[in-house]
């Protein structure tokens, strides 16, 4: 029995020292095949991917060099006069300032106190309260105002309900709904709401009237697209 224990552990020992060189073997058979097919498969297939690849960068190249070149949006340069250029500073005269001398500024002005003395601004004129002298902006507007001298302006003028002007007004275009002693003189629209008081002559290219409001002087469209003393002219000549 004990020749018998001995061959059987003697064949058990030989059996387990073989197994694993053919375990190992074996994977490495089937590590080495595996990479076989991974070499086909790059060999292969790669092509085609990297053809697909090429084909859509060269359509995105094209894309690319076919649309147009947006440019940035270019700053609209600030309005110059003179060789002076508009600033968008605002100086602000408070209701308690009291200033005695002419004005200058590159930006807009808003005038809640008292001024005596000339005003020459490139921005916007707000008058809340009180100018004895002339005054110059690119737009004027006049709210509870009281002003005496003359107002010009590049753009509008407004003047506001209960404001008072003594002094001729020149604009491009005006609505007036206070009361102004001077003569108008408007290269664009007139409109004089129902509680303007006009004391004095106005020349534009058109005037609107509104119910209520007073004028004591004469209307001109003078600056309409049609002369009137034109027309009636030529009616003459195409009746004789």
């Amino acid at each position: 029995m004990g020749f018998f224990s001995d061959l059987k552990e003697d064949l058990s020992q030989a059996v387990n020292e073989l197994m694993p060189e053919e375990t190992e073997e074996t994977a490495a058979q089937e590590t080495a095949a595996e990479a076989e097919k991974a070499e086909a498969y790059v060999e292969e297939t790669p092509v085609a991917a990297k053809d697909d690849m090429a084909s859509e960068l060269e359509s995105m190249l094209e894309q690319i060099e076919e649309a147009p070149v947006r440019k940035a949006p270019e700053k609209p340069a600030a309005p110059s006069f003179g060789g002076r250029v508009m600033s968008d500073e605002v100086a602000v005269i408070t209701a308690g300032m009291k200033i005695t001398g002419d004005l200058v500024s590159d930006g807009s002005m808003d005038v809640i106190g008292a001024i005596q003395g000339n005003i020459d601004i490139m921005g916007k004129l707000n008058v809340t309260g009180e100018i004895v002298g002339n005054s110059k902006a690119s737009e004027f507007y006049a709210e509870n105002a009281k002003i005496t001298g003359e107002v010009r302006s590049e753009g509008s003028v407004k003047i506001g309900q209960s404001s008072v002007i003594i002094g001729n007004v020149f604009a491009n275009s005006a609505v007036i709904a206070g009361a102004v002693k001077g003569d108008i003189d408007v290269h664009g629209p007139v409109i004089l709401d129902t509680t303007a008081i006009v004391m004095g002559n106005i020349k534009s290219k058109s005037v609107q009237i509104n119910n209520g409001a007073v004028i004591e002087g004469l209307c001109s469209q003078c600056y309409a697209d049609v002369n009137p003393t034109s027309f009636f002219e030529e009616f003459k000549k195409n009746k004789k």
